[in-house]
């Protein structure tokens, strides 16, 4: 009974909040709008996190790079566009005469959407089988996830006449004969990317209530049990550790359709922690928080350093810390709590013997 009363206050939630981003065009400014898209897309990041990170107990400090190779993939397609007949502006810059082998692809729009999801599953499955399968995990795989994120950088830094270097790639025109800089356009992706954070709300809370779910909490309370008992957690660490890569890359693709541009500085140590960061503020082990968690997040880090330039860094540095030690289970988890305990009918107290003999 308690469960169901905690799913009923859960969907209540969600469906005010998703009301409220759906109907967000009406009362926000372009600007606004546009930055609202992109923190939908972080959502999508932010879900894969929690099902790795809340559900699987798999910390990853390295989901910038799936997010990036998944915004690289898209924006090599649009670079393509923007300049049918022409090596990529940058590759000119560098002295590459003809176009690389590895951009062919992608002047299909469809194999770069497939390897925008494809890419990051298969460095994800590299790192995770190995690591899962010699039973690296806690901090140490933390450490590896990040030791990830400095290589792909770096890599993406040094090769200018084929990513762009330091800048990145940006400057794109059009995506399926669509204007990527009309106002109609954005509008568009907009709504597609909520309808998409939608369709992995539901995806991801059925996952999580299935069998699969079950097993992959089992993994998370007692690895060991679970090996005991006749199941390979290795397998179903390295599918799920999978998925939210393709998440990440999903979201990397969302977001440089409405951003425009994507760089290495996007993929690097610090973008990485935040996306663990907006996860464990929207509550742990809640897929509707991990998209609460991100939303408010970048939020109140656009409003702080809109309105305090100089403190920004630090009164978002007190919001982590406090809801860290005020709000451990995070913002969703924390109200479902109270709403689960407020009017809880009382119990009578059981009469001992001694008043039974009275």
């Amino acid at each position: 009974m308690l469960f169901a009363r905690q799913s009923k206050i859960k969907l209540s939630i969600y469906s005010l909040c998703f009301i409220l981003i759906a109907l967000a065009p009406l009362f926000l400014s372009d600007f606004r709008l546009s930055l609202l898209g992109k923190y939908l897309a972080y959502a999508i990041i932010a879900i894969g996190i929690d099902l790795i990170w809340g559900f699987t107990g798999i910390l990853s400090l390295g989901h910038g790079v799936y997010f990036g190779l998944g915004a690289y993939c898209m924006a090599m397609h649009l670079k393509l566009v923007s300049a049918p007949k022409q090596l990529p502006d940058f590759m000119s810059w560098s002295g590459v005469e003809s176009l690389p082998w590895f951009w062919v692809p992608f002047h299909s729009a469809a194999a770069a959407f497939l390897l925008a999801l494809i890419v990051p599953m298969i460095v994800a499955f590299i790192l995770g089988y190995f690591t899962f399968r010699n039973r690296i995990k806690g901090a140490f795989f933390s450490i590896l996830s990040q030791a990830l994120v400095i290589i792909t950088v770096t890599l993406f830094v040094g090769q200018q006449g084929y990513t762009g270097g330091t800048n990145g790639l940006t400057n794109f025109t059009t995506f399926l004969g669509l204007n990527l800089q009309a106002q109609s356009t954005k509008l568009l992706f907009f709504y597609l990317t909520l309808a998409v954070v939608l369709v992995i709300l539901v995806l991801s809370s059925l996952l999580v209530t299935s069998r699969l779910g079950n097993i992959l909490t089992a993994i998370r309370d007692g690895e060991n049990r679970v090996r005991f008992i006749g199941y390979n957690p290795v397998t179903y660490k390295v599918f799920i550790y999978c998925a939210s890569a393709g998440l990440a890359g999903l979201a990397g693709v969302l977001f440089v359709l409405q951003e425009g541009i994507i760089s290495p500085a996007q993929m690097g140590i610090v973008p990485s922690i935040e996306m663990v960061l907006w996860v464990a503020i929207g509550g742990r082990s809640t897929i509707g928080g991990a998209i609460l968690g991100a939303l408010v997040t970048n939020t109140a880090k656009t409003t702080f350093s809109e309105a305090y330039p100089a403190w920004w860094p630090i009164m978002l540095g007190a919001m982590f810390i406090i809801v860290v030690l005020f709000l451990p289970k995070g913002i969703v988890g924390t109200i479902t709590h109270f709403f689960s305990n407020w009017k809880k009918p009382v119990l009578p107290k059981p009469i001992s013997s001694s008043q039974e003999a009275r």
